[in-house]
């Protein structure tokens, strides 16, 4: 169903007083595109104003240690809410959105490894540090791997289904799911790459993949493609004319 042209932005009416804002399952789709793709430019853009330090970190989830935390983890908090509120058409993606976004909580609820202990005047963005724990380390790593892939499974199998023989679908359409297809296919080979290169560290040495922050990097370009692919089918780029 297209949306009509004298639709206000994000779905919103004001008309009806009896109904929040958020019933609408393409503004949730918006608002999950918009705050997935400004998470990363958000937290490097703070501390970089903050404490003048412009280098990206080993990863994302670094950021939960620096001034940067609150940014962070109120942005991923809203992913898991509005992940875990999403229905879709089918139960299919219920299961996995919620997946996602009880994942999304785990990944803040059982942060990485520290930046430093304590007192290290080169690490000064570093603001805290917690208990060395390898487990919770360990579970940290599944918990965003299963976040992306639950997205990454979304973005390929769920949105790009449709009522219509592929013969009848529209150019819009078909474009739309190539679109999803890549961006799957994109989250799926970040999370391989620092699976495979950082984690086992097959292929390159350590200390050119710490060097050039390639974990931060790949994380940005995975959570880029699944912004890409929520905007995409929140109808807010290549809708159907």
């Amino acid at each position: 169903m297209t949306t009509p042209k004298n639709t206000p932005p994000f779905n919103l009416n004001f008309l009806d007083d009896k109904r929040i804002g958020l019933t609408n399952q393409d503004t949730l789709r918006k608002l999950v595109g918009i705050l997935g793709m400004l998470l990363p430019l958000l937290i490097w853009l703070y501390i970089w104003i903050d404490s003048g330090y412009g280098k990206p970190l080993e990863s994302i989830s670094h950021y939960y240690f620096t001034r940067a935390a609150s940014i962070f983890c109120i942005i991923v908090s809203l992913l898991a809410i509005f992940l875990m509120v999403y229905k879709g058409k089918e139960r299919i993606d219920f299961i996995l959105s919620c997946t996602a976004g009880i994942f999304a909580f785990c990944v803040l609820l059982f942060p990485t490894n520290n930046i430093t202990v304590c007192c290290d005047a080169e690490k000064y963005y570093s603001v805290t540090s917690i208990a060395e724990n390898s487990a919770r380390v360990n579970f940290h790593y599944i918990s965003a791997a299963i976040f992306l892939l639950s997205l990454a499974a979304l973005s390929f199998f769920v949105f790009t289904r449709s009522d219509k023989p592929v013969i009848e679908r529209t150019n819009r359409k078909k474009m739309r799911n190539r679109i999803y297809r890549i961006c799957a296919i994109v989250m799926l080979a970040a999370i391989l790459f620092i699976f495979i290169v950082g984690y086992k560290g097959i292929g390159m040495p350590e200390e050119v993949y710490t060097a050039n922050h390639l974990t931060f990097w790949m994380e940005t370009i995975a959570i880029e493609a699944f912004g890409i692919s929520w905007l995409v089918k929140g109808k807010a780029i290549f809708d159907d004319k």
